[in-house]
């Protein structure tokens, strides 16, 4: 990553984003004259690969900046690589290898055969992605549940936005074991709601995703702790870079099916949200250059309320449809909200900081 630079302008860090943007929709468009061979076709392809862009931005900016707070701590070298070999996993194993996999699985065929049945009948695909969203909400909703908690259940964090909630969640934090008991409770509740084999579908999926978080946790640790101290592991290589790969995977679980809800074409959905891929990691490398999360004393603390709530939207997905848009513009309140609030304390620290330096010449004098 290039050293960061006061003079570098917030649009420069986008001219990537840009660039796939321009070529991704012109690759829509062509997918769509070439399915259909009328400019109704283009035009609607156009507009989806749009939409699905704005889609995955709105749902993944508080990713970003969970993405620039673990990225900040992590060496040189696997900031590189995870901005390279990460965007490359994301675009291509998220948007397209996953959902291959979850139809091959699903349906009991070879990936290839899975491929030629996006390419050939997209109705058919998308009906059984859409049959496996259950197990993906209550995996991918557990995993970012955990990530949400972990953050507010910690007694060394001193920084409290919303206090009355805050600072009793860091002072519990000192029971072992509270954040998964409590998601333990809430996955048995959903459980108890559903019925029959979506209730076990439900449990089993969810005790994945919190042992996947915990694998993770322990994973990064023996990694990234080989004959150094914690807090040095915690600026770790390779144990950090999964867990953001994981991470970013379950953020986009919730985008790759509801990204069905607009279109069954595999290729168009792949192009879509690839190119919302590469805002979030432009906005990633603004964030951690800028510093713009130090500077933003609650940014980080919306950024992982949005979490919670992403991660409740998806167990409640697996009793009610919930569009897209409510999910995406939660999201973005929470972090307009905590960005607001920071402004306001900035502002308020400036000024008290000019009233003391007004003061100090008059006791100067005196």
């Amino acid at each position: 990553m290039t050293p960061p630079t006061a003079s570098k302008s917030v649009l420069s860090y986008f001219g990537w984003a840009f660039a796939v943007t321009v070529g991704g929709l012109a690759l829509g468009a062509f997918l769509g004259w070439n399915t259909t061979g009328t400019l109704g076709g283009l035009a609607t392809a156009f507009f989806i690969c749009a939409v699905l862009a704005v889609l995955e931005i709105s749902l993944s900016f508080d990713n970003a900046i969970v993405n620039a707070n673990k990225l900040k701590e992590m060496t040189p070298v696997w900031q590189h690589r995870f901005l390279t070999w990460g965007i490359i996993i994301a675009v291509f194993g998220m948007r397209i290898i996953f959902p291959l996999a979850i139809v091959a699985i699903a349906a009991w065929i070879d990936p290839w055969e899975a491929l030629k049945l996006a390419a050939t009948k997209p109705e058919q695909y998308g009906e059984i992605m859409r049959a496996a969203h259950l197990p993906i909400a209550a995996f991918g909703g557990t995993f970012l549940m955990m990530v949400g908690l972990t953050y507010f259940f910690n007694h060394e964090k001193d920084v409290h936005w919303i206090g009355f909630i805050e600072k009793r969640m860091a002072h519990y934090a000192t029971v072992k074991g509270v954040e998964i008991a409590f998601v333990l409770v809430i996955v048995l509740a959903f459980t108890y709601i559903l019925d029959g084999d979506d209730a076990t579908t439900f449990l089993h999926a969810s005790i994945y995703g919190l042992l996947t978080f915990l694998l993770v946790e322990v994973l990064a640790g023996f990694l990234d702790a080989s004959q150094q101290t914690m807090s040095a592991a915690a600026r770790g290589g390779f144990g950090a870079f999964l867990y953001l790969e994981i991470l970013d995977a379950s953020f986009s679980f919730d985008g790759v099916i509801g990204a069905f809800a607009l279109t069954q074409n595999l290729f168009i959905i792949a192009i879509g949200l690839g190119i919302g891929a590469m805002y979030v990691r432009s906005m990633t490398i603004m964030l951690v250059e800028k510093g713009t999360l130090a500077h933003y004393r609650y940014l980080e603390h919306g950024a992982f309320y949005a979490i919670l709530i992403l991660s409740v939207i998806m167990y409640v997905q697996t009793l009610v449809h919930i569009p897209e848009v409510i999910t995406g513009l939660g999201g973005a309140t929470l972090i307009g909200i905590s960005l607001w609030s920071s402004i306001r304390y900035n502002r308020r620290n400036a000024a008290a900081d000019a009233a003391l330096a007004d003061k100090q010449p008059d006791r100067a004098e005196a």
